[in-house]
């Protein structure tokens, strides 16, 4: 399967994405999300990580309880639970690689056209009774996927973002 943008669109490209239009997302693009997000490198080989696939329309509206800032799960075409060890020292120790399987699964998206937004879970309990997840699991967090409704990804030229020049420093401070 041929790359739709290169890496770079990719990256400048990305931005959160939280209106979704109706046109679903087919299998094999979640199936390729699914698999960058599989392969993203994790401290010491460990891959703390499942993930769940939610499709459903029911499922994607409840799911999208779980936080107050999670109301874009339920318009999404698909969202991935990223889910870990409940124990509190393994999902500290997560987090980073955790952060790493998000970006991995946002490019992926991105570079097929697809958008992404990120959200937190507040109740886990409800998390696991959606998600079907083992008491010894949570659910970290939440990422929704979809077509921007409105405007396609595009390289953005003047991201909002702080001067280059402010927040890189060379050598030292």
């Amino acid at each position: 399967m041929e790359a739709a943008v290169q890496t770079w669109d990719a990256i400048t490209s990305r931005r959160n994405v939280r209106a979704f239009s109706l046109q679903p997302v087919s299998a094999e693009h979640l199936d390729r999300i699914l698999e960058a997000a599989r392969r993203t490198p994790s401290s010491r080989n460990t891959q703390p990580w499942d993930f769940v696939l939610v499709t459903d329309r029911a499922q994607l509206t409840e799911l999208a309880t779980v936080w107050v800032g999670a109301g874009h799960v339920a318009a999404s075409a698909a969202t991935i639970a990223l889910v870990i060890s409940a124990d509190a020292e393994h999902a500290r120790r997560a987090q980073f690689d955790l952060g790493q399987a998000t970006m991995s699964i946002m490019l992926a998206a991105a570079d097929l056209g697809i958008g992404s937004c990120h959200a937190g879970v507040g109740d886990q309990d409800a998390a696991r009774r959606l998600l079907g997840l083992p008491e010894d699991r949570e659910c970290a967090f939440l990422i929704s996927l979809g077509y921007p409704a409105g405007r396609p990804l595009t390289p953005i030229t003047n991201p909002d973002r702080r001067p280059f020049a402010d927040v890189v420093h060379r050598g030292s401070w």
